[in-house]
């Protein structure tokens, strides 16, 4: 990774610590699309690392990382969201969230800024027809160069997949702590 790429994730961190209040949103894309996350659920960003992969696994859970002795289950959201697998650059990182008391890194393309988005900015999410799924969308954040879809990331990563990278997760720290 670059030392400017390590640069920006640093400055992102420093303002996410800073910031810290429920109209902020990390914001990243996926593809050309460009998502937002409560900024609250956001604990760290880093570098794409290697992922140790766990078989019998759904396609879009990569695998696990250790970060710092944690184990961290890693989500290619792209695969989650049917989207292709992640094309791995210098802008590649992974998000770690917390999701019902459990660290999750879900890999972006890259991730954009710290944004307030206020209330009055946010539409609820707009009915998109019959077997059209929405329910993992807060709301759609306008602002002046487009829309960002607001994910709830606990609706995005279901109770079951949650208890599968639970499983894998424990698992995998019992080996390390061997």
């Amino acid at each position: 990774m670059s030392d400017s790429m390590t640069q920006k994730m640093q400055e992102q961190d420093a303002r996410i610590e800073q910031i810290g209040e429920s109209g902020s949103y990390l914001t990243f894309f996926l593809m050309d699309e460009e998502y937002a996350l409560e900024i609250l659920k956001v604990q760290e960003i880093f570098g794409m690392l290697d992922v140790t992969p766990v078989p019998m696994t759904p396609p879009y859970m990569l695998g696990l990382i250790n970060l710092r002795g944690r184990v961290i289950p890693i989500v290619d959201l792209r695969r989650k969201f049917d989207m292709g697998g992640y094309e791995r650059n210098e802008q590649t990182c992974v998000i770690v969230c917390q999701v019902r008391g459990m660290s999750v890194g879900i890999v972006v393309d890259r991730v954009n800024e710290v944004a307030e988005i206020a209330e009055a900015d946010i539409d609820e999410t707009p009915s998109l027809g019959p077997g059209v799924r929405s329910d993992f969308l807060l709301g759609i954040g306008k602002s002046e160069v487009g829309v960002r879809l607001l994910l709830d990331i606990e609706k995005v990563l279901s109770t079951g997949d949650l208890e599968d990278m639970g499983a894998a997760a424990e698992g995998k720290e019992e080996l390390l702590s061997n």
